[in-house]
């Protein structure tokens, strides 16, 4: 199995801070998602860039005894460069399709796809919320770029057979404020 967990709570939004810590709410429940996943067999772990992710992550790797790597392309979906208003942008992608997307974004969909496809069994991967519908959208094969609203330490998890990725069951999902 791989192992799609969401970060926890951040302690700024998406547009006012450009790669924020988890709030003490997400600190909580990085703690409890922690706890779940030690009753996986999980091998690996690893986890964005972004500082959400890691804090996320970390609270797993005390608990497991585990090394956290870091792996970019399981990053936060990367903003063009002539994008003034990050939060007005992401909203209207995130309310569109894959296929409209700029070609940046496509290529970070294309990179997060192919990277989580290579990933051995029993693995746990702490990312984001278009990260995560990235993929799942892409098991689903749709061109929605929203399929679901996955909460906040949620586990996404996908079974690894011999072939592609299969979606085993989407994470918890609830109307959370993304943006």
């Amino acid at each position: 199995m791989i192992y799609l967990i969401r970060h926890g709570e951040a302690a700024a939004s998406w547009g006012s801070h450009p790669d924020p810590g988890l709030s003490e709410n997400g600190k909580a429940q990085a703690e409890a998602v922690a706890k779940t996943l030690s009753s996986a067999s999980i091998e690996r772990i690893y986890s964005s860039p972004m500082q959400r992710c890691q804090e996320t992550g970390q609270a797993f790797a005390r608990a497991s005894g585990l090394d956290l790597a870091i792996e970019p392309r399981v990053t936060e979906i990367p903003t063009p460069a002539d994008v003034e208003d990050r939060v007005s942008w992401l909203r209207s992608l995130m309310s569109g399709s894959w296929s409209a997307a700029p070609d940046l974004v496509q290529a970070w969909r294309n990179d997060l796809i192919a990277a989580v496809s290579a990933l051995p069994a029993n693995t746990a991967v702490f990312t984001h919320f278009v990260a995560i519908n990235a993929i799942v959208g892409h098991l689903e094969q749709t061109d929605l770029v929203t399929v679901f609203r996955p909460n906040y330490c949620s586990l996404t998890i996908l079974e690894q057979c011999e072939g592609p990725l299969r979606l085993q069951a989407r994470g918890e999902s609830l109307e959370t404020k993304v943006l």
